[in-house]
């Protein structure tokens, strides 16, 4: 009994686990040695406010209470250069060095993107080389400038390259323009304005000069519900014609841009901020991110909370919200991720049943392996296949019991025709000593619509 235990443990999905699925993917971890560097220089006020406390343990606290699963650290601002490249460059390897100790303590919790110390775009690239072989890293995170050298500008175009034969992933972060009004951030900190401004003064500037086109196997990272590019970009549309005729601009291949971008729901995020992103996204390039530590943990489980409340009831969003809160971070750097159960529009149209199946002992491994594959393959790759659920009789291992629920009809007349189920089906055939399959009716049908979204979403749901 205890073998067939650990293999249907794999098929096992709690509410626990689904609702501490989400991926972070905007967070920061701030480390003792990388404030003393600041100190040093002065520069901790850099951003116009105080870096907040950060501890790991509280970190994880945070994430237990928001339902994260996995957070995706990345070093705060400001850029530690202060005119010397060779203390950028060892400030920086402490960070990532430090941070990359963390992930592998937590390897369930922390993953990180690596800082490079630019504007040396020499030690930069191999700063990039070292995170990415030798340390873990998933990807790197680039400032919208460093100290004055913007995202776009030319000289980075060789780290571009490299980070394109990569197939890199980057995280962007606004820091303080270069240079700035000290008089209006002085009224109104830059995280109020000048940040969403800046983010998307960098993007802008990336696309006229068609970067990402120019390396399209790097994929951004942009922060803070795409800052004001739903509102820039179609009048960067618009404009560009009149600029091109005047030579002031290139062409821009728009859409060779767009596509590699993705955007996080750090900051103020909302069902009308993510429709005005969808103005120009797809809903697969759309992921939470918490700006975790710099508002206290109440406030940013609150917020969370919020969200997903509101997208669940958006009938436009709802279908989304898995794939915001987990699906397209894990697939984008990839994560490990397992699929919520389905959800059921229409409860009437169900076909649920039951498979009584009686295994000769001598194939009883042999056919729960072959059960358990076609059950995760199903689950997986057919949307209409709500539950393959394998079971077995404790006092008795040889019965299997197989809770099947579809979609409907259609969903299933479909799944016997997959390849998955066919090699099950010729393969198991001299394994059955018996089959009888039992179509079921729910007794409370009313109540179904409560159970599965308890199953997808937890208790809290």
């Amino acid at each position: 009994m205890k073998r067939i235990v650990n293999l249907m443990t794999a098929l096992a999905i709690s509410s626990t686990a689904l609702s501490q699925n989400a991926v972070d993917v905007h967070c920061h971890d701030i480390l003792p040695d990388f404030v003393k560097a600041l100190d040093v220089h002065g520069a901790a006020l850099d951003e116009t406010f105080p870096l907040p406390a950060w501890d790991v343990n509280d970190h994880i606290a945070f994430m237990d209470s928001a339902g994260i699963k996995t957070s995706v650290l990345s070093m705060p601002a400001p850029q530690p250069y202060f005119g010397n490249a060779e203390e950028c460059r060892d400030i920086i390897r402490r960070y990532n060095e430090q941070t990359a100790e963390i992930c592998r303590q937590h390897p369930d919790r922390f993953r990180f993107v690596a800082a490079l110390p630019l504007p040396d775009v020499d030690l930069a690239m191999e700063e990039a080389a070292y995170a990415l072989d030798n340390l873990g890293a998933i990807g790197v995170k680039l400032a919208t400038n460093s100290r004055g050298q913007y995202l776009g500008d030319e000289s980075l175009d060789p780290l571009m390259a490299m980070l394109n034969e990569r197939n890199a992933v980057v995280i962007i972060h606004p820091h303080k323009p270069v240079p700035v009004n000290d008089s209006i951030i002085a009224t109104a900190p830059l995280a109020i304005y000048e940040y969403p401004a800046e983010t998307t003064r960098a993007v802008i500037n990336m696309i006229a000069r068609n970067v990402p086109a120019r390396y399209p196997n790097i994929k951004w990272v942009i922060p803070h519900c795409g800052s004001f590019l739903p509102l820039a970009i179609p009048r960067m549309k618009a404009v560009l014609p009149a600029m091109t005729a005047k030579g002031l601009m290139q062409p821009v291949d728009f859409d060779a841009n767009l596509t590699s971008f993705y955007y996080d729901l750090a900051g103020a995020p909302s069902v009308e901020a993510i429709e005005s992103m969808l103005t120009i996204t797809t809903p697969d390039h759309i992921m939470y991110g918490s700006d975790y530590p710099y508002q206290p943990t109440q406030v940013l489980v609150a917020g969370k909370r919020r969200l997903e409340e509101a997208i669940a009831e958006s009938q436009r969003l709802s279908q989304y919200k898995e794939m915001f809160f987990a699906g397209n971070a894990s697939k984008l750097f990839n994560l490990p991720y397992q699929q919520p159960v389905k959800a059921v529009e229409n409860i009437d149209s169900m076909l649920v049943r039951i498979s009584e199946i009686d295994v000769f002992p001598e194939y009883l491994d042999e056919y729960m392996k072959a059960a358990l594959t076609v059950g995760a393959n199903s689950v997986a790759n057919e949307e209409g296949v709500v539950c393959i659920y394998p079971m077995v009789q404790k006092r008795d291992d040889c019965k299997v019991r197989i809770l099947e629920i579809y979609r409907d009809m259609d969903a299933y007349r479909h799944h016997i025709t997959t390849p998955w189920f066919q090699t099950y089906k010729q393969g198991t055939l001299h394994m059955v000593k018996n089959l009888d399959l039992v179509d079921m009716c729910p007794m409370n049908p009313s109540d179904m619509p409560n159970i599965f979204r308890k199953m997808q979403y937890g208790h809290d749901r």
